[in-house]
């Protein structure tokens, strides 16, 4: 189970997370899009990080829909409405929770990436974040059917966002600025899922 303490914590280390790593996504943004992710994506979550102390009394739900709000006003580009929209739909399926479940976890990863698709007109296989989320979804859905621990669980779901995002490099971007460039794309890991595992890999080292 993951309280309102736990989540702001967990939030708290991605913030940190993504600042260690804001030249490597942006490394990765600079062959295919602006050149902008790792900056955007920091500014973002320090935001988050510093409203942290005001939400620690708030339910899972509201505190996910706070963050999502700081992300869409804060973040640049395309990835402040996606990962806004993303935490504000996982927000409303934990809706009053005191702390939630690896099943609680499941839904509000699929509303986010119900969000995503619906937000950026995309699906698996553009060369988008969903390349590594989706895979994780199901991965997470699979171990917990099957009666894994919400931690072994959330490491088959790292492992498969990892997966997905290598295969980013296999694909051809149909969204976004990398799309401009066609096949060129191609051999490049998208900074999007590379930035959505950060996440997913800093959730699992938080259990």
């Amino acid at each position: 189970m993951i309280d309102s303490k736990k989540l702001c914590e967990i939030l708290a280390n991605m913030a940190e997370k993504i600042q260690e790593q804001k030249d490597f996504l942006t490394e990765l943004d600079n062959e295919i899009g602006d050149g902008d992710h790792g900056i955007n994506m920091a500014r973002g979550f320090a935001a988050v990080k510093e409203k942290l102390p005001a939400m620690a009394d708030k339910d899972v739900g509201a505190i996910l829909k706070e963050v999502g709000m700081t992300l869409v006003s804060t973040v640049g580009g395309a990835s402040g409405p996606l990962y806004g929209t993303a935490f504000m739909k996982a927000g409303m399926a934990c809706k009053g929770m005191a702390e939630i479940s690896g099943e609680d976890m499941l839904k509000a990863l699929s509303a986010a990436i119900a969000g995503i698709k619906q937000r950026g007109k995309s699906e698996e296989g553009e060369k988008t974040m969903l390349d590594a989320l989706c895979p994780a979804e199901r991965a997470l859905s699979e171990a917990l059917e099957g009666g894994a621990a919400l931690k072994d669980a959330l490491g088959k779901a790292v492992d498969a966002a990892e997966a997905g995002l290598l295969h980013t490099r296999d694909i051809i971007a149909t969204k976004g600025r990398a799309s401009y460039l066609g096949e060129r794309s191609l051999g490049h890991q998208d900074p999007g899922a590379a930035s959505s595992l950060l996440m997913l890999q800093v959730l699992e080292a938080a259990l």
